[in-house]
């Protein structure tokens, strides 16, 4: 209803979301890092701002706005778990991506073929099985056999992947919780620039 209000007022939507709802995730984060707020607070915001977005999104679509990147993002295979995934992709379009969320149980296929669909700049796996993180690997095996590896960047995280995992299995980033994966994205693809 804040959101329908300001459009209502005539507020530009990109104001709304570069000054006011990603400072206000920025803030959601810091808070859940320094034990202020937790995952059901997360879980909050990121609905808000999910839904803040639906309104928004196609006003800027209609503009001609371009989001900061792509953002390919899904539970890896034989892995049904979401939630994790599910916040990280909200903090991604709160700050500024546009997401293209492939699910869970996703075959590497499935996430070549979307990145190269949706001209994707960055692949974000998702596992909280130790059984299922192999397939990390296999994803980025898949990247490479598709000739797609040097245009995106990959970046995993879940309750049992750590950077040592990410550096033996050729990932571009780590992060441990879903409002940093937002700030590791920006300063993979500035690296890249």
């Amino acid at each position: 209803s804040v959101t329908e209000a300001a459009l209502a007022e005539g507020v530009d939507p990109q104001v709304l979301v570069t000054q006011h709802m990603i400072p206000a995730m920025a803030e959601v984060g810091r808070r859940f890092e320094c034990s202020e707020y937790f995952v059901p607070e997360l879980l909050i915001a990121a609905r808000a701002m999910k839904a803040a977005l639906e309104l928004i999104r196609p006003l800027l679509a209609a503009r001609g706005d371009q989001p900061i990147g792509r953002v390919v993002i899904g539970t890896v295979k034989g892995d049904l778990h979401d939630i994790g995934k599910n916040l990280v992709a909200a903090m991604f379009e709160g700050g500024g991506f546009e997401v293209i969320d492939l699910g869970v149980n996703v075959a590497p296929e499935k996430f070549v073929a979307a990145a190269r669909e949706k001209n994707a700049n960055v692949v974000a796996l998702s596992a909280l099985l130790t059984t299922t993180m192999p397939s990390m690997k296999t994803t980025i095996e898949a990247f490479q056999q598709a000739g797609l590896r040097d245009k995106v960047k990959v970046l995993i995280g879940g309750a049992p992947i750590t950077q040592r995992f990410a550096d033996e299995i050729g990932a571009d980033g780590y992060s441990e919780n879903a409002p940093s994966a937002v700030s590791l994205a920006k300063r993979v693809l500035a690296a890249a620039a």
